[in-house]
């Protein structure tokens, strides 16, 4: 298969205030995201993807004179790939209080010259939408053949068929959830707490101290990381392996290779993300559940949506089990909606959804070649 070969970011300003959820305001904004494909003449062929928690718009290809600057989707994404961008114009946009370009905690404050940091206006899946339709409206793409996103990006497409049913066609949703859990939100708030009681953390400020909360955010990534992976996956890379020969009897420093291994993520990841980023996009998982205005009811939540659906869930994921994917398919059959599920037999956890895997994208290339063909791609 051929590859995009290098792509550039471009950026598009509103100075029309964006209203949240929270009743604050973004007064002004950028967002930053990514296209490739060609734009067909009657505008049919667009499809948005949706990004999870660390990820951004730069969805496939590279960046040039920046060698391992691959997409974090390159391999499904591109020309002859399961979304080929040889039939589709694809869409990858930064959502607002990211740290990957557009509006966010380490922008300026308009309305004090100074970076935003904790007083970035908390964010919601639905006010990413609303970003993400404002976004479409400035490229002049009325309806999308699809929307398409993993995990958190799996929410955000959920929340486009209810709050623009009629702007897709069709939602694909792999690896997510109608809601989060106890438990995942549970997870969310012990790396919440790593941040924030990190002495650099300064309330949020820290950039005003010339400091950055890294000790936090390592521990905060170590925490989620090892809910992206199952126990095999764990058990088959890392087992009970040492990282020495002997036991070193420390209760300090690296005895197993799976310390060393989180440890690393953990520093790799507190180099390039922003801490107050973190807070705001977690928060924004927990808050999530459409069927919360309806009394708890996902059918009654969903029968708003029009869309044909894809639901893609993976069996060893058990951060966004396969019974999570089967409450939404429950919920589209009660109102009669077209729906197609799989459910992936993959032994690598909740990254299942990021990985090569011949079944998965066998089922993501024959909806997308379902979708080409009534677009006449």
């Amino acid at each position: 298969m051929a590859t995009l070969g290098h792509v550039t970011p471009s950026s598009k300003f509103f100075d029309t205030p964006l209203p949240l959820r929270s009743g604050a305001q973004l007064r002004d904004y950028t967002l930053v995201y990514e296209t490739y494909g060609e734009l067909a003449a009657d505008k049919r062929n667009a499809v948005l993807v949706c990004h999870a928690l660390n990820a951004s718009h730069h969805v496939a290809g590279t960046y040039e004179g920046q060698p391992k600057s691959e997409g974090w989707w390159d391999n499904l994404v591109g020309p002859g790939k399961p979304l080929d961008t040889d039939r589709f114009f694809v869409i990858g946009v930064n959502n607002p209080g990211s740290c990957f370009g557009s509006t966010g905690p380490t922008h300026v404050n308009p309305a004090t010259g100074k970076p935003y940091g904790a007083d970035f206006p908390v964010v919601t899946v639905e006010d990413w939408v609303q970003a993400q339709a404002r976004l479409l409206d400035a490229l002049g793409i009325e309806q999308l053949a699809a929307v398409l996103g993993g995990s958190l990006g799996g929410m955000q497409a959920l929340s486009w068929t209810l709050q623009f049913p009629d702007r897709l066609r069709h939602c694909v949703a792999i690896a997510t959830a109608p809601n989060l859990s106890a438990q995942n939100i549970a997870f969310n708030e012990v790396a919440r707490r790593a941040i924030v009681t990190d002495p650099d953390f300064h309330g949020g400020h820290y950039a005003a101290h010339g400091v950055l909360p890294k000790r936090g955010l390592r521990v905060a990534r170590m925490i989620g990381h090892i809910t992206y992976l199952s126990d095999d996956v764990m058990e088959q890379k890392f087992g009970r392996e040492l990282r020495a020969a002997e036991l070193g009897y420390s209760t300090q420093e690296i005895e197993f290779q799976i310390e060393s291994y989180l440890r690393y993520q953990g520093d790799k990841f507190s180099e390039y993300f922003d801490a107050n980023t973190y807070l705001l996009i977690t928060r924004a998982l927990d808050y999530f559940d459409p069927a919360r205005e309806h009394g708890g009811d996902l059918a009654r939540a969903l029968a708003r949506a029009t869309a044909k659906f894809l639901v893609v869930s993976f069996t060893t994921d058990w951060r966004f089990s396969p019974a999570r994917s089967r409450e939404i398919v429950k919920a589209l059959l009660d109102n009669r909606r077209d729906v197609s599920y799989a459910e992936i037999e993959a032994p690598h956890g909740h990254d299942a959804f990021l990985l090569d895997d011949p079944r998965y994208h066998g089922v993501l290339r024959a909806y997308f070649d379902r979708i080409a063909k009534e677009v006449g791609r």
